[in-house]
């Protein structure tokens, strides 16, 4: 039964969802997003090498889209897994105001850049 594992079945999924969607985030908006946050968008720690993690998972039909990708730790993205970002913000108990409100800040900045 190769290929059935659980592990399988999900890896098969993601990629119909990654190649039907229009992923648009260019290596120069990721690299210019990991530079305005500083860290982690969600704890705030440093992080010598974010993931690229969408506020709005991609099993949810969220997109890697300059207003949709954030930079996080490799913690808080296993821990986010595709979870609804402000409900995972309040389980986690870390600021989701303060979150929110610099993701729009950042996002319409870099925008404006483009």
């Amino acid at each position: 039964m190769a290929g059935r594992s659980r592990s399988a079945v999900y890896a098969r999924r993601r990629r119909r969802r990654m190649s039907a969607a229009d992923h648009d985030l260019t290596d120069a908006q990721w690299t210019a997003l990991v530079g305005e946050w500083g860290g982690c968008a969600y704890c705030e720690e440093p992080d010598e090498a974010p993931q690229r993690d969408c506020i709005l998972p991609i099993s949810r039909g969220g997109r890697y889209t300059l207003g949709n990708v954030v930079p996080a730790c490799r913690s808080c993205n296993a821990s986010k897994c595709n979870a609804e970002v402000t409900q995972w913000m309040r389980r986690k108990k870390l600021d989701e105001k303060r979150f929110l409100v610099r993701q729009f800040q950042i996002s319409r900045l870099l925008e404006e850049r483009d």
